[in-house]
């Protein structure tokens, strides 16, 4: 035991860290978390880990934010992307990637250059985009472990308000993590004692992270907060586009 306590710190402040910045900006919680994990666990086991925070992320973010639910954009989103999201997770975890992150990190960094060069931009919130920008979502949730930037491409894209953002993707976010959770276990993916009793300290870490983001994200005004979605965007596109195999 004396031995993983090293990890136990570590992975603790990076929960933290990790909590505090995908409340905040709607994505990253995953993004974060899951290239150091994976140096330390298997893929798979990586993406059951650091799925359960991400899911329980997500609780703490509806909790918080709850007054702001957008049931329609909600189920136009959440629905396509539940369901995409748990055929991909069964998808080999060997595929040659490096192609494919390389290209989403340089739409993420157009798109977030693009709406910062024209901020009164928005994409129109209709069924057909909300059901488009769920199922890549989906896609890259379940393959990758990570999809919270796509979604919050999208939904940035709507311009919502802070609260309706962020609330639409924790909805979201759970539905998927849900569905890619179960397909994991389906996969016989299971995590060691050891990495239980680091889960069970996570937890109750990534609550604190949602609450101190929760008291920052009040505090800052509606145009401060879409600049801060796009300047996240930009950094995570740039890391896929630069760091493509990473992990995976």
């Amino acid at each position: 035991m004396l031995t993983m306590m090293p990890n136990i710190f570590l992975i603790s402040i990076l929960t933290l860290i990790a909590s505090i910045i995908g409340t905040v900006t709607g994505f990253g919680t995953s993004t974060i978390m899951v290239p150091i994990i994976s140096f330390i666990l298997p893929v798979p086991e990586t993406l059951l880990f650091v799925g359960i925070i991400h899911w329980f992320s997500n609780i703490w973010k509806i909790t918080f934010f709850k007054k702001g639910i957008n049931v329609k954009l909600v189920l136009l989103f959440g629905i396509p992307g539940l369901v995409v999201s748990f055929f991909a997770a069964g998808l080999p975890l060997i595929l040659p990637t490096h192609l494919l992150k390389q290209l989403f990190g340089l739409f993420l960094i157009s798109y977030s250059v693009f709406v910062f060069c024209k901020p009164r931009w928005k994409l129109k919130a209709d069924s057909r985009n909300a059901v488009v920008g769920g199922a890549l979502s989906g896609f890259f949730s379940g393959v990758f472990g990570v999809g919270g930037s796509i979604r919050s491409a999208f939904l940035s894209a709507f311009n919502l308000q802070k609260a309706t953002f962020l609330v639409t993707s924790g909805v979201i976010g759970f539905m998927i993590d849900s569905s890619r959770l179960v397909q994991y276990i389906i996969g016989d993916t299971r995590l060691t004692a050891p990495w239980l009793f680091i889960l069970l300290i996570c937890i109750p870490i990534s609550f604190v992270g949602a609450f101190i983001a929760k008291n920052f994200v009040n505090k800052i005004q509606q145009k401060s907060f879409r600049t801060i979605v796009l300047i996240a965007l930009f950094l995570i596109g740039l890391r896929y586009l630069i760091l493509g195999e990473i992990y995976l």
